[in-house]
C-alpha cells in the first residue's frame, strides 16, 4: 500500500522540481510513456510538473502520488490502451483507476485519481473538488491553455520546457480530439470536444441540448 503522507515519501528533482520518487510514480510515468505519442507524453509531464510547482507555491497540502497519477495519467484516454466508447475523459479514468488498483492504491485515492481524471477538462467543477483534483487542472491549464501562465516562475518553466519541449503540441492534441469527433461525435456533444468538431471537423452536427429539453415527452 502506497503512502498518503507525502512529507514522509522520498523525492527527486525533476527538470528542477521537486517530485515524489516512489515506485508507483515510477510506474505510471512508465506506464504514460509506453501508451502516449511523443507529444502527449510531455505534455503530461509538463502538466504535472507545473501542478507540483503551483502546490509548491501556493502551499497547498495534499497528497503527492496522487496528484502525480492523476497528472500523469490524464490524456490516457487519448491513446489506443484506454480508447473506448465513452468520452474520453471517462475512459481514462476507469483505466487510470484500473492501474492504480493494480498497484494497490486503496479506495479512497483511487476515487481521487479518477475524478482527477474524468474532470480535468472541467475547470468549473474541478477546481473546486480536492486539492488533488484542483491542483491536478491547474497544472493542466497551464500547459494545455497557458490559463495560470504567470504563476510558474521563469526559471521552473524554462527548465521544465527544455526538459520536456512541446513537439507541437497543439497540432497533435487538435488531431486527436478531432479525430474523437470523426470516429465517436456523440461522446463530444456535452464537453470541450465540441468546439473542435463544429470549427475544424466537416459534417459534424451536434445536437442542441434546449431541443431535448423542449421535445421532451411530458406536457406542461
Amino acid at each position: 500500500m502506497t503512502s498518503n503522507n507525502s512529507t514522509q515519501t522520498p523525492t527527486r528533482l525533476l527538470a528542477g522540481v521537486d517530485v515524489p520518487d516512489t515506485p508507483l510514480v515510477n510506474s505510471a510515468i512508465a506506464f504514460a510513456r509506453d501508451h502516449s505519442d511523443a507529444y502527449l507524453f510531455n505534455h503530461v509531464m509538463r502538466s504535472w510538473l507545473f501542478a507540483a510547482v503551483i502546490a509548491r507555491t501556493k502551499g497547498q497540502p495534499h497528497d503527492a502520488e496522487v496528484l502525480a497519477v492523476s497528472a500523469l495519467l490524464h490524456d490516457i484516454g487519448l491513446t489506443p490502451v484506454a480508447s473506448g466508447a465513452l468520452r474520453f475523459e471517462v475512459d481514462g479514468a476507469n483505466a487510470a483507476r484500473a492501474f492504480a488498483r493494480e498497484h494497490s492504491v486503496d479506495e479512497r485515492r483511487t476515487q481521487l485519481i479518477w475524478d482527477s481524471i474524468a474532470l480535468n477538462s472541467t475547470p468549473s467543477i474541478c477546481l473546486h473538488k480536492e486539492a488533488e483534483a484542483s491542483l491536478c487542472v491547474q497544472g493542466v491549464a497551464v500547459d494545455w491553455g497557458g490559463w495560470g501562465f504567470d504563476a510558474i516562475p521563469a526559471d521552473k518553466m524554462a527548465s521544465i520546457l527544455a526538459e520536456f519541449p512541446r513537439l507541437k503540441f497543439k497540432q497533435g492534441f487538435t488531431q486527436a480530439i478531432c479525430g474523437i469527433c470523426e470516429r465517436h461525435p456523440e461522446t463530444t456533444y456535452d464537453n470541450f470536444a465540441r468546439d473542435f468538431g463544429e470549427r475544424l471537423v466537416p459534417g459534424y452536427r451536434a445536437p442542441s441540448l434546449v431541443d431535448a429539453l423542449q421535445g421532451a415527452p411530458f406536457e406542461e
